[in-house]
């Protein structure tokens, strides 16, 4: 089967189709770091590195007419926006609009696209209502629910809306979810124990892996990249000294609290726990549950990696910055791979 990523980001949705065997033919990402750190990964993938409000969507996409599949995680701002009835042609919607216009021109057997839970419930249903009204007009059978990728063997709790659209007049079941989950340091503790600003790009690794999961991350990758932790200030790092393990800002004295409005702020993250959905903002203490276990500093690019269930051999090139847009605002692939199941299984129907 072959398939077309649209707002690959980073390719999280592209890795889980891949390890069942679907050829992701062509990608689509704006950002030009992304886009770059994608091919780096991906290089016998096409990357089509521009806007796509400006490609001739029959030029660019009537080469892959024979694609099966279509993935894409759209971002639609006006499904963020409580008690808004913005129609899905509204053009702040403008993004979702073109995404289902490559669907329809190109008519996919499948398509799947993620998005914020809000999508569905936002207006009392009035988004998910108009979703399977503009698909099923395409033909469209469409099962669209929210999912937590801890239910599919990802140590985070990330609650996302998954829309499944097929051609072949029936719903293709969401995957059912599995009997156990796994923990953060069962993701994580075979990582360097690194102290604030220590680390480098690519280094070897020290700890032997401990779990299953950490092989199946490392069985293709002889180095360890990413691994880097942030150079703190000496202000946050006394204020991590001072929080235990399992601990946040509520342990901090008065005079020590900041003005963060995030939830779980300075808080440490849960060993025997799922982590709470990994931000573009996780390598700040300030901005959410994102201190190491124990030791003073916030996870590295890798350690947010292996909780988002990204094989090793998966390098986030470019600046800091973008290295962790690329892994906070994707798709983890192991819940990726769960999805494709389901369609590699109806295909077979």
């Amino acid at each position: 089967m072959k398939a077309i990523d649209l707002f690959s980001g980073i390719g999280g949705l592209s890795e889980g189709f891949r390890k069942n065997n679907v050829d992701i033919v062509v990608a689509n990402e704006i950002d030009k770091d992304i886009a770059s750190s994608y091919k780096k990964n991906n290089p016998e993938t096409e990357m089509i590195n521009e806007d796509i409000t400006q490609l001739n969507i029959e030029s660019v996409f009537g080469k892959y007419k024979d694609a099966n599949i279509i993935l894409g995680g759209p971002p639609c701002q006006g499904f963020s926006q409580k008690g808004k009835r913005l129609s899905l042609k509204d053009p702040r919607n403008y993004l979702f609009r073109y995404f289902a216009k490559v669907v329809d021109f190109v008519k996919p057997e499948y398509f799947v696209m993620e998005n914020v839970p809000n999508l569905l419930t936002t207006s009392n249903g009035y988004f998910k209502n108009e979703i399977i009204d503009i698909f099923s007009r395409m033909g469209y059978k469409v099962n669209l629910d929210v999912l937590n990728a801890a239910d599919y063997g990802v140590p985070q709790n990330r609650r996302r809306a998954i829309i499944i659209g097929a051609l072949n007049g029936h719903k293709v079941l969401m995957p059912k979810k599995i009997n156990k989950k796994v923990t953060t340091w069962e993701a994580m503790s075979d990582l360097a124990f690194l102290k604030s600003g220590e680390g480098s790009f690519e280094q070897e690794y020290r700890i032997a892996p401990q779990t299953s999961y950490q092989k199946d991350r490392r069985k293709n990758s002889t180095k360890l990249f990413n691994h880097q932790a942030t150079n703190h200030s000496l202000s946050a790092i006394k204020r991590m000294q001072l929080i235990p393990e399992n601990g946040d800002k509520n342990d901090l004295p008065q005079e020590l609290l900041t003005k963060s409005i995030y939830s779980g702020t300075w808080g440490r993250i849960i060993k025997n726990y799922q982590s709470v959905t990994i931000t573009t903002r996780f390598d700040t203490p300030s901005s959410g549950r994102f201190t190491h276990p124990f030791l003073n500093r916030a996870i590295t690019v890798r350690e947010a990696a292996r909780i988002q269930s990204f094989d090793d051999d998966t390098i986030f090139w470019g600046p800091k910055t973008s290295q962790m847009k690329q892994v906070g605002n994707a798709v983890p692939p192991k819940l990726a791979y769960k999805i494709a199941q389901q369609i590699i299984k109806d295909k077979k129907r």
